[in-house]
């Protein structure tokens, strides 16, 4: 399953966890050195000015990116522009030296925050991240490749840059839903403080960043099928070059035909969603604990630090041990319904062929079979559909009744409220992985287990022939 399409799987994917944890403490240890000799955030974007200094007049604006924010900069420049002509003196006396000491020891080219899209950390989070991947999948290129490499190494390593990528855009959409709905408060409760500009500016900042991110999703998920489909291609090539050994095996036909594309399909989904929860959890779990200090009190508990962070570990793992003790006959079910829906497709094909098979007592008892074997997974999947629904249901209404003592004490804004709310169900829907995905792990298992059993005909040290690569391709190649 694994070592048809990756090389040397259990290598490969120890590699894997080792280099990321590799880079993310290179990262935030010695980070800083690194990023001063080859990034270039430098050329890019302005330095934030150090604490206390003043930032360079001219340099404010560049600060701010957003449409909305620029237009209020700019009014207020002008405000403050005017009013200094207004009250400016006909001769300012040259300062002292002290003073023009002070004014020339400011930064030359800084900026006090910026608040765009791509500031200068964000390049180098990027940068970065672009150059560790590119190491690694430069190193398999050399060390162990195979003839799937720019599959299974450089196409999983562009799909989980993606999703890195859009768990980047999550957090900023969090930031921006944050400031648009303060914005939306103030306009309701001050008429007249904003203006169109600002309002209808705020959201064309938001489809600045989502149009191209839309535009790569697409791509990514036409990126997503064709690697689904060459991992199931490379799994049909292992197979049939042990045909001969496995023609035998009850049902092979469908593992061979059918199992292959489940396996590559539920894999690759589990594993993206697996790591976009782990990057959504690195990212937002420090904001969420950050936000979890405008919660004044929890109900029953009272005040805790970083409240919101615990209620959603909390309640995501008694929801993954419900489902899973709920769930735990569901795999050896669904296992031994492919046998016997295997078993009665193949009496019914001999029967295409041969008069005498598939008579109508053989087909009942098989069909019977069949039947029984259904009733039984509908009863079984009845309790865990309740315990599923009414967990995921009432999910939902954890972080309102979280956040009851603070809304009641106006301790949070409608700002406030939506990011706390958006971040709370980014950590709480990671946390809940496995119980969102309990259903699609219970079907891996079952394929999972049917192509064990399949491949346990195939001698563990068989080596990986490609002799049919060609004939695979050559449809491909007429294309």
């Amino acid at each position: 399953m694994f070592r048809s399409f990756f090389p040397a799987p259990r290598l490969f994917f120890s590699s894997v966890v080792v280099w990321l944890a590799l880079t993310v403490l290179v990262f935030f240890t010695i980070g800083g050195s690194v990023r001063s000799v080859i990034s270039i955030d430098r050329f890019l974007a302005p330095a934030i000015c150090a604490p206390g200094a003043t930032p360079t007049p001219g340099k404010a604006a560049a600060q701010v990116t957003d449409p909305a924010k620029s237009g209020a900069a700019a009014s207020t420049a002008d405000a403050a522009g005017a009013n200094t002509s207004a009250q400016a003196p006909a001769a300012t006396p040259a300062p002292s030296g002290a003073t023009a000491a002070t004014t020339t020891a400011g930064p030359a080219n800084c900026v006090a925050e910026d608040s765009s899209f791509l500031n200068g950390q964000k390049i180098w989070l990027y940068e970065y991240v672009i150059l560790v991947a590119a190491l690694f999948c430069v190193f398999w290129y050399f060390y162990r490749r195979n003839e799937w490499y720019w599959w299974s190494v450089v196409t999983s390593t562009v799909l989980l840059l993606g999703i890195f990528f859009s768990v980047q855009i999550d957090a900023w959409l969090n930031d921006w839903y944050g400031n648009f709905y303060n914005m939306i408060q103030l306009a309701m409760t001050s008429p007249g403080k904003v203006t169109t500009e600002q309002y209808f500016g705020e959201l064309a900042t938001a489809l600045y960043i989502l149009v191209p991110n839309i535009t790569a999703q697409v791509l990514l998920a036409f990126l997503t099928s064709h690697y689904v489909f060459r991992w199931r291609k490379a799994m049909n090539i292992y197979y049939m070059n042990y045909w001969q050994t496995i023609r035998t095996t009850e049902g092979e036909a469908q593992r061979v035909q059918e199992d292959t594309m489940l396996f590559a399909t539920i894999v690759e989904d589990l594993g993206t969603s697996l790591f976009g929860s782990l990057m959504t959890l690195a990212v937002f779990l420090p904001l969420l604990w950050t936000l979890s200090a405008h919660i004044t009190t929890l109900p029953i508990f009272g005040a805790i630090p970083g409240s919101l962070v615990w209620v959603a570990l909390v309640s995501a793992a008694f929801g993954t041990v419900l489902l899973a003790v709920v769930g735990v006959r569901l795999p050896g079910l669904n296992f031994e319904n492919q046998r016997v829906e295997a078993a009665y497709r193949k009496e019914l094909v001999y029967g295409e062929d041969d008069a005498n098979r598939a008579q109508p007592p053989t087909a009942r008892q098989l069909f019977a079979n069949v039947q029984r074997n259904y009733f039984r997974l509908y009863f079984h999947y009845l309790y865990f559909n309740i315990a599923r629904y009414a967990y995921l249901q009432l999910a939902n209404f954890i972080p309102i009744a979280a956040l009851g003592p603070s809304i009641i004490a106006g301790a949070l804004t409608l700002g406030l409220f939506q990011q706390v709310n958006q971040a709370f169900g980014q950590v709480s829907g990671s946390f809940q992985f496995l119980a969102s995905s309990w259903t699609t792990i219970i079907e891996l298992l079952s394929v999972h287990k049917r192509l064990r059993a399949f491949e346990s005909n195939i001698p563990k040290d068989a080596p990986i022939v490609s002799s049919l690569s060609r004939a695979f391709a050559e449809p491909e190649a007429r294309g």
